[in-house]
């Protein structure tokens, strides 16, 4: 079994960290730096940073706060929010990132997935999914999960591995800040229908949680927010935990 990477991602509005419930309800969550910082020391594997009004605005992610962020850690950093062209992505990279999220722009020109694989390899794209339940799918969401995309989460990942995607960001919109867990059904119904690595979120409470996706729900990595944002469990005693069942992750 591979190892499974554990992702703390920063949601950055106006320059600072953010957190809400279901796309709603943002609080203040603190600095980008500052978390980046404390990652760094605690054994994070990545980060990932979320420009998440980019889109709505209709501009780049924010040059400042990745450059910020960049300088303060020594492991991959992706970015997303407001990607939209060939141009966006070098900006991202230029400024510091790794790798670059896309959502919106990937549904809308499903052409620069395979315009930036090319540049910049497969593994530097990342096709970012938020999705709901309904039915006997999942519905797909852009702009900040304020728009039907009128496509099914499954479908539109094969689509995004076929076209150059290195990976998929999955987010559950269900479980988005609940704390109640990941969405394992919809996660194991993306991992299991592609062959690149499928990232969960959405949801994350607890320690058993992750145990949770990473066995029932099959995902390769599991990202959360506040859980680590505001300490509620550790890096390190996430990571002993999971050890401890037999999970295989980088101590």
């Amino acid at each position: 079994m591979l190892t499974k990477r554990i992702i703390a991602c920063m949601d950055v509005r106006d320059g600072q960290v953010v957190k809400g419930v279901q796309f709603q309800q943002l609080r203040h969550a603190g600095d980008p730096a500052e978390l980046a910082r404390r990652y760094n020391v605690e054994g994070i594997d990545e980060v990932v940073v979320l420009d998440i009004t980019a889109t709505l605005e209709t501009r780049q992610a924010l040059r400042r706060t990745i450059h910020a962020v960049a300088s303060e850690i020594f492991l991959p950093l992706t970015v997303g929010g407001g990607i939209r062209s060939e141009a966006d992505a070098e900006a991202a990279i230029d400024a510091g990132a790794d790798k670059v999220s896309l959502n919106t722009a990937a549904l809308r020109s499903p052409e620069l997935i395979t315009t930036l694989a090319r540049r910049y390899g497969s593994q530097a794209v990342i096709v970012a999914i938020d999705a709901k339940r309904r039915d006997d799918g999942y519905a797909v969401y852009v702009r900040s999960g304020t728009s039907d995309a009128a496509r099914d989460a499954v479908e539109w990942a094969r689509e995004a591995e076929a076209r150059g995607a290195g990976e998929i960001l999955l987010t559950s919109m269900d479980k988005d800040g609940t704390r109640s867990g990941f969405d394992c059904g919809m996660t194991a119904a993306v991992s299991t229908a592609v062959n690149i690595p499928v990232i969960a979120s959405g949801g994350a409470g607890g320690l058993e949680h992750f145990a949770d996706v990473f066995t029932a729900g099959c995902a390769d990595a599991a990202l959360a927010a506040s859980i680590f944002h505001y300490a509620d469990t550790s890096v390190s005693e996430l990571k002993h935990f999971l050890q401890g069942r037999g999970i295989p992750v980088r101590l």
